[in-house]
């Protein structure tokens, strides 16, 4: 099985797209193509991938997961680990693919790939060993944590590359072959990692689907996956956990988020208002863990507006290989047009436009970031989450008043308190309702922590331990001596 963990040298990663099956490197007689979000023209084309290459692929997998579930942990990890190399081999042209597909600056998609190398090496160094919880003179108990079987893993659109990493990564240390199915939006780079993985990997341990909008629900119907898991919206979500009830496949599900950051009023205003405002449009504020709603005291909002404008100013935005750029576009036609919809239901209510307002006339689908000063709290910009560069900036007086519009959300996946004042902040951040709750800061996610929502956020973890876990079934076995 070690023989498998060769270098996955002589890959072409900017050409020649195609699914990994059993093994093998495979097309489809009709193909399609993503777009690059910076210029809106074609990228190359991809596979459209059939019913009967979901069957494949399933009856493959299902074939891998006799040997490999029962592979020792120690040849999976080598596998793995492999594969990691692999990735940091063809880390900069995995970064310019990602450019082209997604559309985010160069140093933020050469981040995105070592993001994922550290993810997968965080996986490698955890043990998944056998747990004694009782021993006496009569009985020995025993939790052990069991490969669950085939497992797919649903890729959104905004990290392509680390999120399919953080389901790969566990599924197959776990001991469970995975299918990784890309957004159609953005399939390159997942294909290509599928091709590394033919290096790493046996057969049918690791594949690779490219298609339209009926693959994703051929694959959570089928009856033979055993888990999902999936990232991208609460809508979807739901959706996945209907079709996936029928057989009662396992879920991780993580989904949108509308995360609040509260900035207390002894803050230092301007350094708060620069890392506030950087979080909230990071990625085109396409992340589902990013800042989405800012919450600042009444008595610095003024100064704490002001500033965070000032900062906005100096953001370049523009195609993602021009030098300095901070903000790409937003990766998508549907999701631009779901942005400016936002603009236009501002524009028609004539909130207060701190800054942006408008999508740039360039080629592509830019949108200026976006502050809007003090809109209701019931206004379209405060209760959904755009996922988009646009956010409303609101005032808060008493405690217990904001937390509690914090709290105001079906939506329960990050949030932050900023302030000097740690014992302020402590008791604030116990008491928001948000699977990671961050003082001082925002979506500092660490490779060996767990994550996930609540609410509607989401169900189970990803990252660390917990990750792995939601990879495994758990069986205690009792030993009468």
């Amino acid at each position: 099985m070690s023989a498998q963990a060769g270098r996955a040298s002589g890959i072409d990663i900017l050409s020649n797209f195609r699914n990994s099956i059993n093994g093998k490197l495979t097309s489809t007689e009709t193909l399609r193509h993503g777009v690059n979000p910076a210029t809106g023209q074609a990228n190359p084309p991809v596979p459209v991938s059939t019913q009967q290459d979901v069957d494949q692929a399933v009856d493959s997998g299902k074939e891998a997961f006799k040997t490999w579930s029962k592979t020792p942990f120690e040849e999976r990890k080598k596998c793995l680990l492999a594969f990691v190399d692999a990735i940091i081999e063809h880390e900069e042209d995995l970064a310019k693919l990602l450019v082209m597909e997604q559309g985010k600056p160069k140093m933020r998609a050469l981040g995105e790939v070592r993001d994922a190398v550290r993810w997968l090496q965080a996986f490698g160094a955890l043990e998944l060993g056998d747990e004694v919880i009782q021993e006496d003179n009569d009985t020995k108990v025993v939790r052990r944590h069991t490969p669950l079987g085939l497992s797919v893993g649903i890729v959104p659109w905004n990290y392509p590359l680390s999120l399919a990493c953080g389901k790969l990564g566990p599924a197959t240390l776990a001991g469970n072959p995975i299918i990784i199915k890309p957004s159609p939006f953005t399939p390159y780079t997942g294909l290509k990692l599928g091709e590394i993985a033919q290096k790493c990997f046996p057969p049918g341990v690791v594949q690779v689907l490219s298609g339209d909008d009926n693959l994703g629900p051929w694959l959570t119907s089928h009856p033979g996956p055993e888990k999902i898991s999936f990232t991208g919206s609460t809508a979807v979500g739901k959706s996945i956990m209907k079709s996936a009830a029928n057989t009662m496949k396992r879920l991780t599900l993580e989904l949108g988020g509308n995360d609040p950051a509260i900035i207390c009023k002894d803050v230092n205003i301007v350094e708060t208002a620069q890392k506030v405002a950087h979080l909230c449009f990071l990625n085109s504020g396409q992340i589902c863990l990013a800042i989405k709603r800012v919450y600042v005291h009444e008595d610095i909002h003024d100064e704490f507006r002001d500033a965070m404008v000032s900062y906005v100013q100096s953001l370049k935005v523009g195609e993602g290989n021009e030098e300095g750029v901070f903000m790409g576009p937003v990766q998508n036609k549907t999701q631009f047009d779901r942005v400016k919809g936002f603009l236009a239901d501002i524009e028609e209510k004539k909130y207060n436009v701190a800054i942006g307002g408008n999508a740039d006339d360039k080629p592509g689908f830019f949108v200026n970031p976006t502050i809007i000063d003090t809109p209701a709290d019931d206004s379209r910009i405060v209760v959904e989450e755009p996922f988009g560069p646009v956010i409303p900036l609101l005032t808060w007086k008493d405690e217990a008043d904001v937390l509690s519009r914090a709290n105001g959300t079906r939506m329960g996946l990050g949030a932050s308190v900023w302030s000097n004042d740690l014992d302020q902040a402590s008791r604030m951040a116990g008491q928001l309702e948000a699977g990671s709750v961050w003082v001082n800061n925002h979506f500092a996610l660490q490779p060996h922590i767990p994550y996930g929502g609540h609410k509607e956020s989401g169900v189970g973890l990803e990252l660390g331990m917990g990750g792995l876990l939601a990879f495994c079934n758990t069986q205690t076995v009792y030993l009468k001596k």
